[in-house]
């Protein structure tokens, strides 16, 4: 059994930097992707406060279908041109939104939720879905939760074989 145990009074930065050691641990000895991306959503649900949704999304042509998570029950398929989602793989940036009832286009899976991060996951040059943080809290996610967020995901596509995926993409 892997106990997470993180003290939440650290400052973010050293918050986010027990996290990634931590995760490290975790993943030692494990490169499957449906693996590794279901640990990491219970891994971010469980060690990051005021979230209520922590998964994946992954591209298949021109939409996301949904992969790993914790949480509600969510949206099965996105298009890329809705939703915060859709706007990380279009722009192939990371969206720190808000206020995503502000958002154009936003699909509400969970209408409790109120802010979102999404980061797009890259194995290698080639886009293959999004890393999603819902919160239901306005204004959750700040640049240090990005930054440290970010971290994460990159420890997830070092520790991961992602070949099979991108075969069937």
């Amino acid at each position: 059994m892997f106990d997470i145990k993180i003290d939440e009074s650290l400052p973010k930065e050293a918050f986010y930097q027990e996290l990634s050691a931590q995760l490290e641990g975790l993943f030692y000895g494990e490169r499957d992707l449906i693996c590794n991306a279901a640990q990491l959503s219970a891994f971010i649900m469980q060690s990051v406060p005021d979230l209520n949704w922590a998964g994946f999304y992954f591209l298949r042509g021109q939409e996301l279908v949904l992969g790993p998570y914790v949480g509600k029950v969510a949206c099965t398929r996105i298009p890329l041109t809705k939703g915060v989602c859709g706007a990380a793989v279009s722009t192939k940036t990371t969206q720190r939104v808000t206020d995503v009832h502000q958002f154009p286009g936003h699909i509400a899976c969970d209408g409790d939720t109120r802010s979102e991060l999404v980061l797009p996951i890259f194995a290698g040059d080639v886009l293959i879905g999004v890393l999603d943080l819902d919160s239901p809290i306005p204004d959750r996610f700040d640049e240090k939760d990005q930054f440290g967020v970010q971290e994460l995901a990159n420890i997830f596509v070092k520790s991961t074989d992602f070949q099979w995926a991108l075969d069937v993409g």
